[in-house]
């Protein structure tokens, strides 16, 4: 991809809705070129497509925007390879790499993860509740989806920042067009964090604990014999992808719902008068500004979607984001209203056999953040001396580059 080509795909990605209410008053599919992919757009779509993996395939959901450089595809050769994850399989291989995150993602492990988070939330909000200020996503958004996903996996906390760190510079060595020494050095806290991660795995091997590492590495590689070079390479390929997916997420839907909470003053003094609101909140800010924006899928077949014939190896964007602004499901989609009723009829989390497994953990930390900033900082507010929002080029896991705020 040439930078003007990147230049237009960033646009595109930092502002996607007008882009998605075009399609969706089209007739049948709109081809995006930045995207190279068909758009599905329109809510009934998305669920259709999302509810037939066996004709709209997973295979290449995380298609890269960027293809990186010899010097740096050397880098990762020192690495452990790409293997299929839950995110980029079907059927029986996509249930068993799910199994073990399901397993570890129950209703007891999530209540004890819950209180671990609030913990953790109240401590980083003590770091800088007296400075009057602060910029959002590096001093707290970052952070706590990151222990709380350390804690799940089974990290020493000081692993957590390193690991954190890896998952951010995978997705920019991904995503985003870098000059051919920072793809290296990308390259290289890449192969940090895939090794630091095959330590946790060859440990628990030896020695189980309670924790997502063992119980993946117990579901991935059934025994007790030592791990063969495969079952690491694919251990390390499950976990790495569930680290990104479980804290980048988080941390972009605390961004986007502070900034549209904060964003309408009326609403952020609704929230402090009266926190029963909180749920509805919570709802409104997934629909609303969607973090996945979408996934790509693959025709395994010759299909046909909403009047659009496609031939058998078509990709398609299947936008979650446009979905939850789609007329026919949502009233008034393009106002954020945290009165509507609580209601989970939004694809935010996915559909179907994907759905989002850490869907129910991604909102008990928003829904715990917005108590303890309402609790503790009823005066915050954006900081009106600061450049204004710009929002990251991905759709991947939509957020606020910076969020100053002042109280």
């Amino acid at each position: 991809m040439t930078s003007k080509d990147h230049t237009r795909l960033d646009e595109l990605q930092r502002d996607p809705y007008p882009l998605y209410a075009r399609a969706r008053g089209s007739e049948g599919l709109t081809f995006v070129p930045e995207l190279d992919a068909w758009l599905v757009a329109r809510d009934a779509d998305v669920r259709e497509v999302l509810r037939r993996p066996e004709e709209f395939s997973s295979v290449r959901a995380l298609l890269p925007d960027v293809m990186p450089s010899p010097a740096a595809l050397e880098v990762l050769a020192k690495g452990y390879g790409k293997r299929p994850t839950v995110v980029s399989t079907d059927g029986p291989a996509h249930q068993r790499h799910r199994a073990p995150l399901n397993r570890g993602l129950s209703a007891g492990r999530n209540a004890a993860l819950v209180t671990y988070a609030a913990e953790r939330a109240e401590a980083l909000v003590d770091g800088f509740a007296a400075d009057g200020g602060v910029e959002l996503m590096e001093a707290y958004a970052k952070k706590l989806p990151g222990q709380v996903i350390g804690r799940l996996i089974g990290l020493d906390p000081a692993d957590v920042a390193a690991a954190v760190h890896g998952g951010y510079r995978a997705e920019q060595l991904l995503f985003r067009p870098l000059d051919p020494d920072a793809q290296v050095r990308a390259a290289e806290d890449v192969v940090a964090l895939q090794r630091l991660l095959d330590t946790y795995i060859r440990e628990r091997r030896e020695s189980p604990r309670e924790d997502l590492c063992s119980g993946m590495v117990a579901a991935l590689a059934p025994g007790d014999g030592e791990l063969t070079l495969d079952q690491r390479h694919e251990l390390v390929s499950n976990l790495q992808n569930f680290l990104i997916a479980g804290h980048l997420t988080t941390t972009a839907l605390i961004g986007t719902t502070l900034l549209h909470l904060l964003s309408d003053r009326r609403q952020w003094e609704l929230i402090c008068a009266d926190p029963e609101l909180i749920p509805a909140a919570v709802e409104e800010a997934a629909r609303y500004d969607t973090a996945v924006q979408g996934f790509r899928r693959t025709t395994t077949r010759p299909v046909t979607i909403s009047g659009t014939e496609l031939p058998s190896g078509a990709t398609v964007f299947v936008a979650y984001g446009s979905a939850n602004r789609d007329e026919d499901r949502h009233d008034r989609p393009d106002v954020f209203d945290i009165t509507r009723p609580v209601s989970r009829q939004h694809v935010a989390f996915g559909h179907g056999a994907h759905g989002c497994p850490g869907s129910q953990l991604a909102r008990e930390q928003l829904r715990l953040t917005i108590e303890l900033f309402a609790r503790r900082m009823p005066g915050l507010r954006l900081d009106e001396d600061k450049p204004p929002v710009v929002m990251r080029p991905t759709l991947i896991h939509r957020s606020p580059e910076a969020l100053h705020l002042v109280w």
